[in-house]
């Protein structure tokens, strides 16, 4: 079994919750099921799951009625040798985009509070199916990634410790020993072409074979391209998939900023924009969107046209550049603007994983890019992404201009401080 932190976050939820359901949201096949049904098993004595994409039938409970106990009998009459122990049960409402009445219901299985209920789905799904009613104030959301480079770390045999032990160097702000850089280095290589799928990932650990990564990893994208045809309206699909697609080329870019005549030569915002929107929603791309001044709060100086579009596993992304660039990466051998925009997205991944929330500051003259910016305590700290050794020009300029309390350069090479810069191997980006 894959260990996973959210599950850590599904234990804070059963002890502290307050009449609330739980709606986990995320990606299709990045493990929502497989770590709620865990956590059910192994938390309750009795673990009921409805999955209303797979047994539609199952929405038939919602129809009529949704009063808690009229609810728990016809789920009794639906689902085989179930059994309800107050305070002590589990009910898994799974694909609950399917059924909108089961989102609506929340509200009242969570005032009734005799039972746990933890429901999933596509954020797509969610987002698009008509809800009658949104039980606000009775269910508390959690976002769901796949795996992010430390449970990658966990899952090819670097225990907690080790990775603890790795944290003292940044901690220290000391470099780390060459052998053990090296190590590193490589697993994080290993994570641009695997990247965090779990099916990707087990695949991976059973056969150490990058070609049998990649077939696994087409086979997803070849599920979402059924998502597509499954959630999206017919005139849609073709401009959804054609936005997915362009990115490869978006970050291939010398300036990684999504343009629509990179997805076509017709393309603009008014053709393309629902389609990007719809991806969101999805969960396949997050943006990352440019700001005028990079000030605190930076909502409030965002730029909504200008923003750079990232997928969400950088496995998926690499495999999107193709088999033989996958190779290069691994052997470290890739080179030109689209190793720079790989890394770019990598890094996005690794701190969108950790809740950050990002932004990026381009200015007017486009003399200075400073990949991303994210707030912690009243102030904007920067970060530069290098996919090699090299200068830190724009950051150089940012740190004069802006007078950070701090600032990341993040590159191939070790550890170092100078001044308020801070430079670190790409893969303690973990570690902020």
């Amino acid at each position: 079994m894959l260990k996973r932190k959210i599950y850590d976050a599904l234990l804070e939820w059963k002890r502290n919750k307050q009449r609330e359901c739980l709606l986990v949201q995320g990606a299709r096949q990045i493990g929502k099921t497989f770590i709620i049904e865990e956590f059910g098993k192994r938390n309750y004595t009795n673990y009921i799951y409805l999955n209303f994409y797979q047994n539609p039938e199952h929405k038939e409970i919602f129809e009529g009625s949704l009063e808690a106990s009229e609810l728990y009998k016809k789920i009794s009459l639906y689902v085989r040798d179930v059994r309800f122990t107050e305070h002590d049960t589990l009910l898994f409402f799974d694909e609950i985009q399917e059924c909108p009445n089961a989102r609506t219901a929340l509200k009242f299985l969570a005032i009734d509070d005799r039972y746990d209920v933890i429901a999933s789905g596509s954020l797509l799904g969610l987002h698009y199916r008509e809800m009658s009613s949104i039980p606000v104030g009775y269910e508390r959301t959690m976002e769901m990634f796949s795996l992010d480079f430390e449970e990658f770390l966990w899952a090819v045999g670097k225990t907690p410790e080790a990775v603890a032990a790795l944290k003292t160097y940044f901690d220290n702000r000391e470099k780390v020993d060459a052998g053990i850089h090296e190590q590193f280095l490589s697993l994080l290589r290993e994570y641009l072409v695997v990247g965090g799928m779990p099916e990707v990932v087990n695949t991976f650990l059973r056969t150490n074979n990058y070609q049998e990564v990649y077939a696994t990893q087409k086979k997803i994208m070849e599920s979402y391209r059924e998502d597509i045809k499954h959630y999206a309206s017919t005139t849609a699909r073709q401009k959804i998939s054609d936005c997915y697609l362009s990115i490869p080329r978006q970050l291939s870019k010398e300036y990684t900023k999504f343009q629509y005549k990179v997805v076509s030569r017709e393309g603009n915002a008014r053709r393309y924009e629902n389609s990007l929107n719809w991806l969101v929603d999805a969960g396949m791309i997050k943006l990352c969107v440019n700001v005028s001044i990079p000030q605190f709060p930076l909502v409030a100086y965002e730029k909504p046209e200008q923003f750079k579009a990232y997928v969400t596993d950088i496995g998926l992304l690499t495999s999107l550049y193709g088999y033989e660039t996958q190779t290069a990466l691994l052997k470290d051998t890739l080179t030109g603007p689209a190793k720079g925009g790989i890394y770019e997205n990598l890094v996005f991944d690794m701190l969108v994983k950790r809740g950050f929330t990002l932004n990026y500051f381009k200015n007017d003259k486009n003399t200075q890019e400073i990949e991303f910016l994210f707030a912690r305590d009243g102030a904007v700290i920067p970060v530069e992404v290098k996919s090699k050794r090299g200068a830190t020009i724009s950051l150089n300029h940012f740190i004069e201009a802006f007078a950070p309390p701090y600032a990341y350069k993040l590159v191939a090479g070790n550890v170092g401080v100078s001044g308020t810069k801070i430079t670190l191997p790409l893969y303690m980006t973990i570690f902020i």
